[in-house]
């Protein structure tokens, strides 16, 4: 029986050996997608899965990705600037992906699998549906091509998510320019208390200035289409 080539053979693929490959896809197989569909860089919004249309956070970030998906398109651009780009599934993701798509933007949903796996909610561009297996891998794409970032109340996933991209900015391994939002200021004031840690000596006070906390849609919008425009208009494309 003639056996199949090695980078067809599910078995090897599927191997422990095989893993760098798996790994190699996750990064090149995005990068072909992204390139196709003209998606030079991102807006991306994170936040928990359980939020309900209603909800008020669910309802803001609609409103907001709506609000950034029209600034968008109207730029002088042949490529597609500042794409909503969210975890792909329910709740804040779902709502971004859809206050994006009702104002007629490509969005991006980097979906995970996971042990209860839902699938990728309805609001994301088809073409634009990436499903990873590597955290990390997808965590890669979140802050290689975004341009921005809005963190709306969410649970460990999103603390995750927050605390790597502050990470990477206190350090300065991400040289960009990264304007952080956290959306909901009562509920971050509870649950993070960046003063503490200054009291205690484990961040600089300057650190706290990472982030601009809000409630207000307006506030979010006007505050990081002003960034955008001082800051990344004219740096179009991927980096750290």
């Amino acid at each position: 029986m003639k056996k199949a080539k090695a980078y067809r053979e599910p078995a090897f693929i599927n191997s422990r050996d095989a893993r760098p490959l798996r790994i190699l896809a996750e990064y090149l197989e995005p990068i072909s997608r992204f390139e196709h569909y003209g998606v030079e860089d991102t807006i991306v919004f994170f936040g928990s899965a359980r939020f309900k249309e209603g909800n008020r956070w669910y309802e803001a970030a609609r409103q907001l990705a709506f609000r950034l998906t029209g600034w968008s398109k109207a730029l002088d651009s042949k490529k597609q600037r500042f794409v909503v780009c969210t975890g792909g599934g329910p709740g804040i993701m779902e709502a971004a992906n859809r206050g994006a798509s009702e104002a007629g933007g490509l969005n991006v949903g980097l979906a995970v699998s996971l042990p209860r796996e839902e699938a990728a909610n309805p609001h994301i561009t088809r073409e634009l549906v990436l499903r990873f297996h590597y955290f990390f891998m997808r965590k890669f794409w979140f802050a290689y091509l975004a341009k921005a970032m809005i963190v709306f109340p969410g649970g460990f996933g999103t603390l995750d998510e927050m605390f790597e991209v502050l990470t990477l900015v206190q350090t300065q391994k991400m040289t960009k320019p990264m304007p952080i939002v956290l959306f909901g200021t009562e509920y971050w004031k509870e649950v993070i208390d960046f003063d503490a840690l200054v009291r205690h000596g484990t961040i600089d006070a300057q650190d706290v200035n990472l982030v601009h906390r809000t409630d207000s849609v307006d506030d979010a919008y006007e505050w990081i289409v002003s960034e955008l425009t001082a800051r990344a208009l004219d740096k179009p494309g991927a980096t750290l």
